[in-house]
């Protein structure tokens, strides 16, 4: 029989249960019991959700209270000595510690770096080892989860994450690599698995996506000493899975290691099938990742039959699975809860429910199931809608697209010319501070949006209280002696769905919440169609804040390829046009700003690292459509008008000549949780315009002091000139307090006086 499995479930749930759990332990309101009382509901609710829907068996162990990296890490006892107190002491309090850090009866302790997991919109916390890292089990949770699951009465398979990918996501502190600590590493991998044999489990997934990386002689070793040494062992059998990209040059290696199954992408990777095949080993299980994990359209059930036939025909059934790309923790629970959207779009939608579902109707198919037929042609009548709907196609975005000229991407003069013309504008000192955008987004705010929203406050009403909220927040920012000022963004819900919402070509879910990190969900927006802007979305509440303060103040936009990327993309066109159409867009948002007297428009861009292909070989071309969609942005601006951006959370190396290519007046990094080591690439390269080194982490409850944010000033003001320097946070401050927000920056602005005052 073929086997339908996932490869991993949200973890957040439908109603966003898990934030709420959390953020009630976090506040003191409830108890660890309590909190593993609802995680406990959670994933029993989502392994029945999974069986009923049409899964085989299940995952567990990819359940997580924050990022299942850092459970590894935690797991394997690699985390930092200055935590162990607390976790040796209070093992759950020493795991948020890590994850949020801590500032409370003499603890001071720093979250861990926290960055992109491969090209997606989900953040895993950095591991920390050290230079002789030594490991241990520290606790028996893919055990406990695995005995969970099995005592409900689900076939479950514990999901690990492999041994080589989890070091090469880790960071060594003296700056070496990670993967030298392998060797001691793997018998306590093999320890694990031994005692999820004892407890029965047959199989067990282990995930190793840096399988679809270009990968170097050392790495390709690990592979093979660490698959050898579990094969070594009693343990179950391997479910090897890969994901997001083929393997490529890597198969054979994948090929060679002594495991039992192999999972392969056929949605990113589609083309690999037929050398896999070739490639696979005699009784190997080949998991043919065929529904899309990462997006929420309707599979072409017709086209994946024909991969899964050629498979079948290969290999029989009894060596296949059909499972999604990846796991489905990127994508919402349930499209039929989507009751308010249009029947049709809503047609067009698979969620992780109904990916499953899909994958029962391949399988039904396979084996020849009469039922199979009727669900097949509802998806080709799906899809035809889609393809023939002119909801979809926009005869004047057309037009706009094909006139678009190379110049609309380029600003009017070189950037030291833009640069005396700002000065002259602003009137800036040495070390200007700013925020990067957003203010605390406080109960009242989202109690207010909620009720406007649902019609019990009017839009008169609403006005005034989004003007005083914006008044209170531009005289805090003067009192307090910021240089460069923002509104606040108090009418803003998201930073994408905010523009989305007013963007032709979208549509918002009421249920679509996605993870993006423990507790904080995203809703993403659906681009279902050509993209193009009704009307000015920003200009308003803007030009009323500078009207209230003789400062500068920066609009604040979210730039074109973060706004693809932190989206539901269609998938019936190159992302790069749709990418330029929203760019279109923003342009003439720009232009209004300009118009309406705004001398500093930032333009965030925190998502172009993350959209970097994963092969080098594909990356040029991307960054080459990215960048090119910020500029025709920001090129709407004239010469004194000063274009900033932000990225936060990215490893700048390998596309530092991209950033610089962007032209940006001025870019806003984040670098406090680093302690400025993502500087290094601005130095090496000999960054030309002016950067704000983020000197405190907002993700963070705790409140550093001036000391520490002058500490971390005068790292960057050794590699870099004053006049390059701006003093910001390292993110927008829209889940912080007010308290936490006023005590945070009094210290940043003091610590750019004393910077002022050095010179």
């Amino acid at each position: 029989m073929i086997t339908v499995t996932t490869l991993g479930f949200p973890r957040i749930g439908a109603r966003r249960e898990l934030k709420y759990a959390l953020e009630s332990h976090w506040r003191g309101d409830t108890c660890a019991d309590d909190l593993y009382t609802a995680a406990r509901e959670l994933r029993h609710r989502h392994w029945t959700l999974q069986r009923d829907a049409g899964a085989d068996n299940v995952p567990c162990n990819d359940f997580s209270l924050y990022d299942h990296v850092l459970d590894t890490a935690f797991l394997f006892d690699a985390v930092p000595g200055d935590y162990r107190p607390l976790i040796d002491n209070d093992p759950l309090a020493g795991y948020f510690a890590l994850a949020r850090g801590v500032q409370r009866d003499g603890i001071d302790l720093h979250a861990l770096e926290m960055t992109k997991w491969f090209d997606t919109n989900y953040h895993y916390l950095v591991p920390e080892l050290q230079a002789e890292q030594t490991f241990r089990l520290r606790g028996d949770k893919p055990v406990a989860e695995f005995l969970e699951a099995r005592a409900s009465g689900f076939d479950a398979r514990p999901v690990l994450l492999g041994p080589v990918s989890f070091l090469r996501l880790c960071k060594r502190i003296d700056g070496a690599d990670p993967l030298h600590a392998l060797e001691r590493l793997l018998p306590v991998y093999a320890e694990l698995l031994e005692k999820l044999r004892q407890a029965g489990a047959e199989w067990v997934q282990i995930d190793e996506p840096c399988l679809t990386l270009d990968l170097n002689a050392d790495a390709a070793t690990a592979y093979r000493r660490a698959y050898a040494a579990l094969a070594a062992t009693a343990r179950p059998k391997l479910m090897l899975t890969t994901y997001f990209g083929p393997l490529d040059a890597n198969l054979p290696l994948a090929a060679e290691l002594p495991v039992e199954g192999l999972h392969i992408d056929l949605v990113r990777g589609h083309g690999q099938l037929g050398d896999v095949l070739a490639s696979l080993p005699p009784e190997r299980i080949l998991s043919l990742g065929l529904i899309d994990g990462r997006n929420i359209w309707r599979t072409d059930l017709d086209r994946a039959l024909i991969l899964a036939r050629h498979a079948l025909h290969r290999l029989g059934q009894d060596r296949l699975w059909l499972a999604p790309s990846c796991s489905l923790l990127h994508v919402p629970i349930d499209a039929s809860t989507e009751t308010r959207l249009d029947p049709e779009l809503r047609g067009w939608l698979a969620f992780a429910r109904q990916k499953i579902e899909e994958l029962r109707i391949l399988a039904d198919a396979l084996e020849e199931k009469p039922s199979a037929q009727a669900a097949l042609q509802a998806a080709r009548t799906a899809q035809s809608t889609r393809q023939q709907s002119k909801k979809v196609h926009r005869l004047e975005v057309a037009t706009r697209m094909t006139a678009l000229d190379p110049v609309a991407a380029q600003r009017r003069s070189a950037y030291p010319v833009r640069r005396e013309r700002q000065q002259a504008r602003l009137s800036l000192p040495y070390y200007p501070t700013t925020t990067i955008g957003s203010f605390p987004q406080t109960t009242e705010v989202r109690r207010a949006r909620a009720q406007h929203k649902s019609g019990k406050l009017s839009d008169a009403d609403y006005d005034m209280f989004l003007a005083k909220q914006i008044a209170a927040c531009v005289r805090f920012q003067e009192e307090i002696g910021l240089n460069v000022l923002v509104h606040g963004e108090f009418e803003r819900n998201d930073m994408v769905e905010y523009f989305g919402e007013q963007l032709d070509g979208f549509v918002f879910t009421r249920n679509g919440w996605v993870q993006s990190y423990g507790s904080r969900c995203v809703k993403p927006p659906i681009i279902y169609g050509d993209v193009s802007r009704p009307r000015p979305m920003t200009v308003h509440w803007t030009h009323y804040a500078q009207s209230l303060t003789s400062k500068p103040l920066k609009g604040m936009l979210t730039g074109p390829v973060t706004i693809l990327q932190w989206s539901f993309v269609r998938d019936d066109q190159p992302r790069a046009d749709t990418c330029r159409q929203i760019a279109l867009a923003l342009r003439d948002e720009v232009a209004d700003l300009e118009a309406a007297g705004i001398p500093a428009i930032q333009i965030d861009e925190p998502a172009l690292r993350e959209g970097l292909p994963l092969r080098a070989a594909d990356r040029p071309a991307y960054l080459e459509w990215a960048v090119e969609c910020f500029r025709i942005a920001a090129a709407a601006a004239t010469d004194a008008t000063q274009i900033h951006t932000h990225m936060c959370y990215a490893e700048f190396n390998d596309i530092i000549a991209a950033v610089a290519a962007m032209d940006a007046d001025v870019i806003s990094i984040e670098t406090s949780r680093s302690r400025m080591e993502l500087l290094d690439a601005f130095v090496t390269f000999h960054y030309p315009h002016q950067i704000g080194p983020g000197v405190y982490d907002i993700h963070s409850p705790r409140i550093p002091d001036r000391h520490e944010m002058l500490a971390l000033l005068r790292k960057a003001s050794a590699v870099l000139a004053p006049e390059q320097i701006w003093v910001n946070p390292d993110c927008g401050l829209k889940t912080r307090s007010w308290e936490e927000t006023h005590a945070a920056l009094v210290e940043m602005v003091a610590a750019a006086e004393t910077m002022r005052r050095s010179l």
